[in-house]
């Protein structure tokens, strides 16, 4: 299984890009985890460049199309999604290898749930799966873990292997399949 982590945080230090990171590194064998590292190089999104798609937009097609699943995780900005993330889900709207893409949102900090009700409003507006199972808030806002940190955590690690466990299922059922529910609130 190939999966796609995409992060809304163009931070250097991005909690959400760390969450990725850990979970690129805690994927189980035969799952290749790659992260998509063109979101701060993608133009701002405007119809008239649908017809001559800018390479950053291609190689971002390039790498959803070639995914089997995506993975999410993005901040919380106003009460909102990031304008990078939104941005990146923009030039996906009407990408049809999009549709019935089976995707999971992790959350870096469970109060921002404003950003992980509209990611996930988005994303199924746009004809994405969202993997309910593998979708999950993981406390890790103010707990100074890092990436290596959130390999070591035995919870967080553990939280990480069920989302990527639980997606996983959910692309071997196929688009009517269910995953395994979360144990995790």
């Amino acid at each position: 299984m190939n999966i796609l982590a995409i992060s809304g945080s163009l931070r250097a230090a991005s909690i959400n890009s760390a969450l990725l990171r850990a979970a690129k590194c805690l994927a189980p064998p035969g799952m290749e985890l790659a992260i998509f590292g063109g979101v701060g190089a993608l133009p701002l999104f405007n119809p008239d460049l649908e017809a001559n798609l800018p390479a950053e937009v291609i190689a971002l097609h390039t790498a959803v199309a070639d995914a089997d699943a995506l993975l999410f995780a993005s901040p919380e900005y106003a009460h909102g999604v990031t304008g990078a993330i939104k941005n990146t889900l923009d030039w996906l709207v009407s990408f049809e290898p999009m549709v019935g893409k089976p995707v999971a949102v992790l959350n870096a900090s469970p109060r921002a749930h404003h950003a992980d009700m509209a990611l996930r409003e988005t994303l199924k507006t746009m004809s994405a799966v969202i993997v309910e199972a593998a979708s999950l808030s993981i406390p890790l806002l103010g707990a100074k873990l890092g990436e290596a940190g959130m390999i070591d955590d035995a919870p967080v690690a553990a939280a990480i292997r069920h989302a990527l466990s639980a997606l996983d299922a959910a692309f071997a059922e196929g688009p009517t399949g269910q995953a395994p529910a979360s144990p995790f609130p």
